[in-house]
């Protein structure tokens, strides 16, 4: 296999480079930074950006399959800085696919492209897009995951897969955030109920994009869908998190706000950030508000019945490897804190 990955470099698409080096597969990425960890693994890297056609036509060239992982992801910028990457970036990758006769796609997509604000439990891929978004990151995926949908035929077989809150060591994003607003005592639960969520292992996210790899082709059963992935088991958000901060040597949060007042901050401090031009990232915000006190888990039989997807490590499992990845960070810089001595996986 000669294998591309986009945002190699990347927390998913780090992993997703650890399966496919464990294959003996030729793999290439593409990506903005520099990882020497990548050429350890003796990948060839293309330095480039998903929105220079260039850059990803030679990155593409000579493949055998891409795994289009690499987009901007976040709740705050304007929507040019998300469609530039998200949409702009994926028609590059399909234009490119087209010109030099790649075969498979396996396109990195988010459940969050049919969350409309409100609850989402057991739904399936039958679940339709919103008429509106609460953030652009949202917008720009499903934008760009109706590109590579319609993209397939029998020439070029794609699949969109959709992993919800993908968390583990290495993570660079969705724990430190959690962890730093919990040590500063900004982190506080939303709304009284403590909602089930989907979430998905790492380990579990990689395995399956490449289980969708091996079963693509034009014309096979998966071409031209979306998955839904997940750890198949929904647990109460907070009880989740505060899990992650207990592993993490945080003490847990215990003080809430009321639903109605998150969203009314989280309007309040949208426009205030954009009308007074405010460096940085609201603490809150309509889409974070929404997502922290609704229900979000998936019906996943699709993906176990047609990608042959079983998650292999457990919650349990995954928040003990979790644990044991901060106190081997400690032992190394005992001055530093968890967050920041997280193994920087993107």
């Amino acid at each position: 296999m000669k294998a591309l990955v986009t945002g190699g470099g990347g927390f998913l698409g780090g992993a997703i480079v650890d399966l496919l080096h464990a294959r003996g597969a030729s793999i290439r990425t593409l990506a903005r930074g520099d990882y020497p960890r990548l050429r350890d693994l003796e990948v060839t890297m293309v330095q480039g950006d998903l929105a220079d056609a260039s850059a990803v036509r030679r990155a593409v060239e000579g493949c055998d399959v891409v795994f289009h992982v690499a987009a901007k992801a976040g709740i705050w910028g304007s929507y040019a800085d998300y469609h530039r990457p998200n949409v702009e970036g994926t028609r590059n990758i399909l234009d490119a696919c087209r010109e030099h006769g790649i075969r498979r796609l396996v396109f990195t997509s988010s459940p969050s492209v049919v969350f409309n604000g409100a609850d989402i439990a057991g739904v399936d891929e039958s679940a339709l897009y919103p008429t509106h978004y609460e953030s652009f990151y949202s917008a720009t995926k499903a934008e760009a995951e109706r590109l590579v949908l319609a993209a397939n035929d029998d020439a070029l077989a794609t699949v969109a897969l959709r992993p919800h809150l993908i968390w583990g060591p290495g993570d660079n994003h969705l724990i430190p955030r959690i962890i730093a607003k919990a040590k500063t005592g900004r982190l506080r639960k939303i709304g009284r109920q403590d909602q089930l969520v989907d979430t998905i292992y790492i380990d579990n996210a990689a395995q399956a994009h490449l289980l969708a790899a091996d079963r693509l082709a034009p014309g096979s059963p998966i071409a031209g869908k979306a998955y839904f992935l997940s750890q198949g088991e929904p647990v109460p958000l907070w009880d989740l998190i505060n899990r992650i901060l207990s592993a993490a040597g945080v003490p847990p949060v215990t003080r809430s706000v009321p639903t109605s007042v998150a969203v009314a901050a989280g309007a309040l401090l949208e426009t205030a950030y954009r009308l007074f031009r405010i460096a940085g990232e609201p603490p809150m915000t309509r889409f974070l508000a929404h997502q922290l006190s609704t229900a979000h888990w998936f019906n996943i039989d699709a993906a176990r019945r047609d990608l042959g997807y079983a998650p292999a490590v457990s919650i349990n499992e995954g928040l003990q490897r979790l644990k044991e990845s901060f106190e081997s960070c400690r032992v190394a810089t005992p001055h530093q804190s968890p967050a920041l001595t997280t193994p920087n996986g993107q």
